[in-house]
């Protein structure tokens, strides 16, 4: 079965696909259509359903896996579905495995590098904190994606994104000795941690109440006050060095800290996490573009298509 990463201009194809995201639209004429993102495990592919009738319309939602007939057609120098028909499927007979995009570790990999991470911060206060962050967040925390959609938008791609922060965080501190290396390795593993309740979940991902309405720093900072308190630990000076680099991480007012970086170790938090997430939404455009061509406009960066080198030349 031809995967998402293979497409090619102008195959005609009909194959099962899973619903990412559904967007319902009306054109200019007053006809339906639906603009929808499908995914298999080798990426995701924007499509469109003009004229779509009601009873189609109604087997496109998201989390279900649908047969999709439909043209590849290359659009503003990205490929995307032109679909005619849509059937439903029974997904008892589907390996679910084939449509979840996931992390390039297994879980299994990416809690061990996290216990030696957390097992690695010699600061006693600190390593607590990041314990009971973790025991609260749980399994979620192996299953989450890091965004709905820009980075590490995939089933384990929270922990896949902190652990690459971690990484990076120990290279810095070696580059830089004043710098609070526990400081920074145990941000780099929590700052993130309230997406588990930001968003819905690791497929179909979409924000939560909370996510919306409080945002995942502010619910991470919440439960690192909760932990902290049943530690005893709410005055400790790590305590708060620690609430910080959770507020601060995102580096900017515009883009949702509360406050800005006002340590070193907040500084450079917010410079590691902006280079991983971009890195990571630029390979993941860079993989369904073909060798001598660019991306898309990638509205994270700032619209701007980026050029995929030939190989050898």
């Amino acid at each position: 079965m031809k995967k998402i990463r293979d497409f090619e201009e102008k195959d005609r194809l009909t194959l099962p696909l899973l619903v990412k995201d559904v967007r319902n639209g009306t054109t200019n004429k007053g006809a339906a259509y639906v603009s929808v993102i499908v995914q298999d495990n080798s990426g995701t592919i924007d499509g469109k359903y003009w004229d779509i009738r009601p009873d189609q319309a109604a087997l496109i939602v998201p989390g279900r896996i649908v047969s999709f007939t439909f043209e590849v057609l290359l659009y503003n120098k990205a490929l995307q579905l032109r679909i005619v028909k849509v059937a439903e499927v029974d997904e008892r007979q589907l390996d679910m495995s084939e449509y979840v995009v996931a992390a390039s570790a297994s879980e299994t990999e990416r809690k061990n590098m996290v216990r030696q991470y957390v097992a690695s911060i010699a600061n006693p206060v600190l390593r607590q904190l990041v314990e009971g962050m973790f025991e609260k967040v749980g399994q979620l925390y192996y299953e989450y994606p890091a965004a709905s959609r820009i980075h590490h938008s995939y089933l384990g791609g929270l922990s896949e994104h902190s652990l690459a922060m971690a990484r990076m965080a120990d290279f810095v501190a070696a580059q830089y000795p004043d710098i609070d290396r526990d400081l920074l390795v145990a941000g780099a593993l929590v700052h993130d941690m309230g997406k588990t309740a930001e968003m819905s979940g690791p497929v179909t991902t979409e924000y939560t109440l909370a996510g919306r309405l409080e945002g995942h720093i502010s619910l991470a900072n919440g439960w690192l006050s909760e932990v902290a308190e049943k530690l005893g630990l709410e005055n400790k000076q790590e305590t708060v060095l620690l609430h910080h680099m959770i507020l601060s991480h995102h580096g900017h007012y515009e883009f949702g800290s509360p406050v800005l970086p006002m340590l070193m170790e907040a500084e450079a938090l917010s410079m590691i996490d902006n280079l991983d997430a971009k890195m990571n939404a630029l390979k993941q455009a860079l993989d369904q573009t073909r060798e001598g061509e660019w991306t898309s406009k990638m509205f994270s960066m700032e619209n701007r298509q980026f050029y995929k080198p030939k190989k050898g030349d």
